[in-house]
């Protein structure tokens, strides 16, 4: 048994379907995760422009669990090395709702673990059912490839639909949110109580947008100027029209008129958006069902209507005598 398994890891089909799965592991680590070191000079040009990036507000407390204490150890070739990649990954784990000190760094982990889980898993196979001697090499390279693949492209996966799903609950509470927003500045509430009462009231509905605005009342209760923090809220969020309320509030503040006003006009602007958005789905709605009344309503109806006249020619012809 043990000459068989040297046997099997020796032939040249399977050393080459390691090296290439090996190969492809590396080289996505390499450019999806890890990145070379750069000069001292660069990492100081760029450690001046990490304030905004840093947002320690939302961090949470690191684990001290017995992983994250391993994985503290591989910390430099888990994370980049430069500041501005270290912040869009970063910025791109918080638009997922992964808000933890060290997400960056899991989701490298995951990526990496992923991708030699499915090596390992592919070489198992390949050990338990050698291929064939003829066998071609992407016959071989296969049963390690795929699991590789799989492995590696699985935390990517789940990540970008969580930040899909995440900006789309985002996307349709935000409108609701403005008319809370303008209800209670009316009755009286700075505005600093209204986001916290909206924080509060949009938990049921829309966690994610309620979670944002939590964040914005704890930032501007720690002392940050409000329209940074909402400033930092577009970003996070990803939304153009969270975007264009910030910049709403900041002409408001800028040429002093009312809030509620501006709130009012706003408000109107992305309920008349909401309904365009729905009346242009409802539009949609026809040619997509076009497909799908072509595929099982004209076939059947050609059946019915032309069969029995090709059924008839079919039987005519088959009795027909066509000797002289």
């Amino acid at each position: 048994m043990p000459t068989d398994i040297f046997a099997t890891l020796t032939s040249l089909p399977v050393m080459i379907a390691l090296l290439v799965a090996g190969g492809v592991t590396l080289v996505l680590f390499t450019l999806t995760g890890g990145s070379d070191r750069p000069d001292p000079l660069a990492r100081l040009k760029e450690q001046r422009v990490t304030g905004r990036q840093e947002r320690t507000s939302l961090s949470r407390a690191g684990s001290t669990s017995a992983l994250a204490r391993r994985l503290e150890r591989y910390k430099a070739f888990l994370e980049p090395a430069s500041q501005t990649e270290m912040g869009e990954g970063r910025l791109h784990m918080i638009q997922a709702g992964y808000l933890g000190r060290n997400a960056v760094r899991d989701y490298n982990a995951a990526k990496f673990i992923g991708g030699l889980g499915g090596l390992l898993l592919g070489l198992g196979w390949l050990l338990l059912n050698p291929p064939a001697e003829d066998a071609s090499i992407l016959a071989t390279a296969m049963p390690v490839l795929a699991p590789t693949l799989l492995g590696y492209y699985f935390p990517i996966y789940w990540v970008n639909k969580r930040r899909e799903e995440r900006q789309t609950q985002i996307t349709r509470g935000f409108p609701d949110s403005l008319d809370m927003l303008l209800i209670c500045t009316e009755a009286g509430q700075s505005m600093d109580q209204s986001i916290a009462r909206v924080a509060r009231e949009l938990k049921a509905g829309y966690p994610a947008l309620a979670e944002e605005f939590e964040t914005v009342s704890h930032e501007v209760k720690a002392g940050k100027d409000r329209l940074e923090v909402l400033k930092d809220m577009g970003i996070r969020c990803g939304n153009a029209d969270i975007k264009s309320f910030v910049t709403v509030l900041i002409q408001s503040a800028t040429y002093g008129t009312s809030v509620a006003d501006a709130l009012r006009v706003y408000a109107a602007e992305m309920r008349d958006k909401r309904v365009m958005l729905a009346e242009e789905k409802a539009n949609i709605l026809p040619t997509k069902l076009t497909l799908g009344t072509m595929m099982f309503t004209v076939p059947p109806l050609l059946i019915i209507l032309i069969g029995p006249s090709v059924h008839g020619v079919v039987t005519m012809l088959a009795t027909a005598n066509f000797s002289p």
